[in-house]
């Protein structure tokens, strides 16, 4: 076992938490935290029949604010809740069996239950567990790492993968089109339909000390884009002006986040968003978000349609995989 879990002290602390869990006071949520305001950040219709509007919509707010939620993004209710239960079912399973699913010590992969993911600084740590595995492109796929338990779990994610594809696809038309490329032509600079759709699930356990801890600390996604399904405990908090801020929770919406590749690709038109996690004292929260990366031995930086002589390129142009390697290990890009 590579360390406790945080499921594992969260049910022995009653009262204190270890130290290491403890943020220094300029991360510190009751402190940091504007209170009494919630973000309300771009709320986008998908069903809305204007798609000029739509498009607008989400080039507008990839700019801005860098996150947005979707609504009536046709994906069903029903698959969604199913996706919860069954995630939320692994987690509640007894610890030895959810260990049979735990990242191998030595594997340089980052599939697996596990709970430390990165270099942390001042070693402290993140009140969450989780489990990753790809959903995407059937090749990459290792089952190894997906729970034989709830019995439902790979028809579950399986089908919930299926209707990603759709908002994925229209997500990268929309934001190729905001750039002033033809709509297929991010997605494709980006890999196309050999992107590995990464699937990630945070549980962070009910804390006894909420104020003092983070359940992920400040960053930014370096994938394309994150399609992101939260339970219904708030904890989600997004960066604006300096500040930090509670997003505001939408039954059924889809939370979408431009990250680091997409910053890049874009020259910096969009913005990738900087985000946290909080925990609570009573409940237990938990999110699903889904990762669209490139290839680890994709190239990638700006859109050579977006460079030239009077807008040169502000970012370098790497391997995917050398990108990540940078990122977890805070070495600068």
């Amino acid at each position: 076992m590579e360390m406790l879990r945080v499921q594992s002290i969260a049910s022995q602390s009653k009262k204190t938490i270890p130290v290491e869990f403890i943020r220094s006071e300029t991360e510190q949520p009751s402190i940091t935290t504007v209170h009494g305001t919630q973000l309300e950040v771009p709320i986008i219709d998908f069903s809305n029949p204007d798609e000029d509007k739509v498009l607008h919509e989400i080039m507008e707010a990839s700019r801005d604010w860098g996150m947005f939620q979707i609504v009536n993004h046709e994906i069903p209710s029903q698959v969604i809740r199913k996706l919860q239960a069954v995630g939320k079912e692994f987690f509640e399973l007894p610890q030895e069996e959810k260990e049979q699913y735990a990242k191998p010590a030595d594997s340089s992969t980052i599939e697996g239950y596990g709970t430390k993911l990165q270099k942390e600084v001042d070693n402290k740590k993140g009140w969450v567990d989780h489990l990753f595995h790809k959903i995407w492109p059937p090749s990459d796929i290792n089952y190894r790492f997906w729970p034989k338990n709830p019995p439902s779990y790979r028809e579950v994610n399986e089908e919930y993968g299926k209707y990603l594809h759709g908002v994925i696809d229209t997500l990268f038309k929309s934001m190729s089109m905001g750039l002033g490329l033809k709509g297929h032509e991010l997605k494709e600079f980006a890999g196309g339909d050999n992107m590995v759709h990464l699937l990630k699930i945070n549980y962070y356990p009910p804390c006894p000390c909420p104020d003092l801890v983070l359940g992920v600390p400040a960053h930014t996604d370096m994938c394309c884009i994150t399609l992101l399904v939260p339970n219904h405990v708030q904890g989600l908090q997004a960066s604006r002006d300096g500040r930090w801020y509670d997003v505001k929770y939408i039954p059924n919406a889809l939370v979408i986040h431009i990250g680091d590749q997409m910053e890049i690709m874009s020259n910096g038109k969009y913005k990738a968003v900087f985000h946290r996690t909080t925990v609570s004292k009573e409940e237990t929260r938990i999110s699903w978000p889904v990762f669209i990366e490139p290839r680890p031995e994709h190239v990638v930086g700006p859109h050579t349609k977006l460079v030239n002589q009077d807008n040169p390129p502000k970012y370098k142009s790497k391997k995917y995989k050398d990108y990540a390697y940078c990122k977890l290990n805070k070495i600068p890009q």
